[in-house]
Formats: C-alpha cells, structure tokens, sequence
C-alpha cells in the first residue's frame, strides 16, 4: 500500500498527532496521553476488552499497539487490572475520541492514566485501514508524536522509523525482568473481595520471569503454589537451589533466539534435572529452543483475545487471548516432542508436550487477564503434573 493510501502529509490544523510509519504513510489524528514521540512497530490487538490489561503487558515491550475495537477508554482505568508496574509498550493508536469513563470500578480517565505512566497515544485514526495495511504488508516500523504545542515533520520521523532497527535479534527480556529474586503470594481476584493471599501452599515453583503479567503468577498461587519469582538471567544452578517442585516459564518481549542466548543454557539444566516444567509464549519459545527446535518471526504476529485454537489431545476448540510476533516451527520439533495445540487461523504450532518427560507449553497466555477463561485449566495441568497425576 502506498503512502498515498494514508493522509497528506501535510499538516491539518485540527492535528495534534501522528502516526508516521517507514514507508512514508501518514495518519492524522488527536494526540492523547504524554506528548513526545516514540518509535517502534506498529501491531494490532483484536481483543474487544481489556485495553488496560493489554498496555501494561510486558510482551508489548518495543510494540505500538492499534486498537481494532473502536471504543477503547470507555470504562476508564483502575489499580488493580495492571499486569506490571512500569509498562513496556511504547504507544496507542485508537479509533474513536476517549469518552467519560461509564464502569463503577473506573478510577481514572484514560487520557490521565496514560499521562501518568508516560505513554504517547493517537486518537481519531482509521483504524480499519491501518489493521489491512499491518495484515496485508507485515508489521511496520512506526514513528508516534503527540506535539500540540509544535508542528510535525514527517519527513524527519520516518527516517527515524527506517532506522529503527526492529524486534528481530533483539532481547527485551531483560528490560521487562525483575532484577532480583522475590516471592509472589497474591491470589486471584473475587469480586467484593478484591485479590486474596496464599497462606499454606502446597507446593513450590519457581517462575522465570522473562516479562510476566501478574495475574498468571496469581493463577498459580490460587492452586496453592507458593511462588518464588526470579529473573530472566537466572541460571539453572540459581533456579534448581529452591528445589522446586515445579519451574514456570514465562510470558515476555523480543526474539526468543536472542533472549535464548543465556536462556536456553538454564532451561536445559532444568529439564536435566527431570523438573516438571511448563512455559507459556516466549517461555514455550525458548523451551522449543532448548529441546532442539527452531523460531521465526511471523508475518504480523498473533495478538487479541479471540484466537481459536485447537487441544489436538481431546478434540476441544478454546478461545484464546494470544500476544506473540514469533513462531515455533513445527517440522523443526525433535522426534520426542509432539504438537498439541494448533491455531485454526493459520494452523500454527501452538502448543507442545515431551512424550518421555513431564514438560509441555503453549504459544498463548492461559490466565484470562484479559478475556477468555477456556485455557485456565492449563495451570490446573500443571499442577497435576507436578503432583504426579499426570
């Protein structure tokens, strides 16, 4: 698609914003939340709730995120659906001005949330277009500026948005980890009780956080896991000293073949050790890695919250939420490892199991923060597993 297809370059009076991508495209529109510029690649998520949940998942790291629901902002924002402190996504680009919030549990406007937290958005886009643009051309190096107070120069922000370097090689895990060993005793959410706390676990796991999102640590705590949570440079020695009973891989940004570079030495100690072991997005990535498997970036990536995938072990289609621009390629899987799960968009591997080992993961993000809670049983798999019922 030619930039032509977008908007003049030239500047409306009206526009306070932009969203200008590499090659050359430009879209008008009403700056919201910090005013600055940003630069990174431009997604999309299809998911119909859960925007706040979305922004502040770790996986965005170094990701502009379109929204393809048009009315984003219109329960406003609250304290408890954030998935991390310090939000690794760089922008927004929504369709529709934000409206006054309409949800009881709305705290905070969005416009002031994101001001809060330092985040550049862009309403008032044609987000149709831009979403066939990302699917027919791939994910696009984009440039976002919010300057009420000064004129945009087109121009000078493509060049930024070229030479942009991309996600492909790059370790954001790092970025996104804790930075030192903690433990994670937080329990899910109970409507008029808020989040509860785990007082006698049953078991022990420890997480490698490579970005995870809170609420899949809460997951396992309200199995009655006790969490130790450590970071993503953690080496197997570091990880085996707990002697868990478990080991958790987690969610997180970037190139699994980068971030694998220190991962995979840890993850396949772990595995030498007969752990039960269970990874999720760049965890199941770099799992796959470990075992002897292969990656590669994807088109424009699976992101949204309605993402039908097939369990090939029973037959059953789950909803799923998915946030990935990286693949695990099948035919690369090792003979004693078999796919389990595979999307019924575009029939990639989305989950996978050792046939001689208590080791299994899957592509997408089980702990329905936001949206569907079909692939929570995962979590309760994992436990049996652990406790030898599996």
């Amino acid at each position: 698609m030619a930039a032509a297809a977008f908007q003049d370059r030239n500047q409306p009076d009206w526009a306070t914003g932009a969203l200008i991508l590499s090659d050359g495209s430009v879209l008008w529109g009403h700056g919201i939340g910090a005013k600055g510029v940003v630069v990174g690649e431009v997604c999309f998520n299809t998911s119909l709730t859960g925007y706040q949940e979305i922004l502040t998942d770790p996986s965005y790291a170094g990701q502009i995120i379109t929204f393809t629901f048009p009315h984003i902002g219109n329960v406003g924002t609250n304290p408890e659906d954030i998935e991390t402190t310090v939000p690794a996504a760089l922008g927004c680009v929504i369709r529709a001005k934000i409206t006054d919030p309409s949800s009881w549990r709305a705290v905070e406007h969005l416009d002031t949330w994101l001001k809060s937290i330092d985040m550049v958005g862009l309403a008032g886009v044609d987000t149709r277009r831009l979403t066939r643009y990302i699917r027919d051309s791939g994910s696009p190096n984009g440039a976002i500026a919010h300057q009420p107070d000064a004129p945009i120069n087109a121009a000078t922000l493509q060049a930024a948005a070229s030479d942009w370097p991309g996600l492909e090689g790059a370790d954001l895990a790092k970025n996104v980890s804790c930075t030192r060993a903690h433990d994670w005793t937080e329990t899910t959410w109970v409507l008029g009780e808020g989040y509860g706390v785990l007082e006698k676990p049953t078991r022990h796991v420890v997480a490698v956080d490579f970005g995870a999102k809170r609420n899949i640590l809460r997951s396992l705590a309200g199995l009655g896991c006790k969490m130790t949570v450590v970071p993503a440079t953690a080496t197997a020695d570091d990880v085996l000293r707990y002697e868990p009973d478990g080991v958790f891989l987690s969610n997180g940004p970037g190139d699994p073949a980068a971030t694998g570079e220190y991962a995979v030495p840890m993850i396949k100690g772990v595995l030498n050790a007969g752990v039960p072991t269970f990874g999720i997005c760049l965890g199941h990535q770099m799992l796959c890695l470990a075992l002897g498997a292969k990656t590669r970036k994807m088109h424009h990536g699976h992101r949204g919250a309605n993402h039908p995938v097939k369990d090939l072990t029973t037959g059953k289609v789950e909803i799923t939420s998915q946030n990935h621009g990286f693949v695990v390629i099948e035919d690369s899987l090792p003979g004693n490892v078999e796919m389990t799960h595979q999307s019924l968009f575009d029939g990639t591997l989305e989950g996978i199991r050792v046939t001689d080992a208590s080791v299994f993961s899957v592509q997408y993000h089980p702990e329905a923060s936001p949206g569907p809670r079909d692939s929570h049983y995962l979590f309760g798999r994992f436990v049996a597993m652990i406790d030898g019922q599996d």
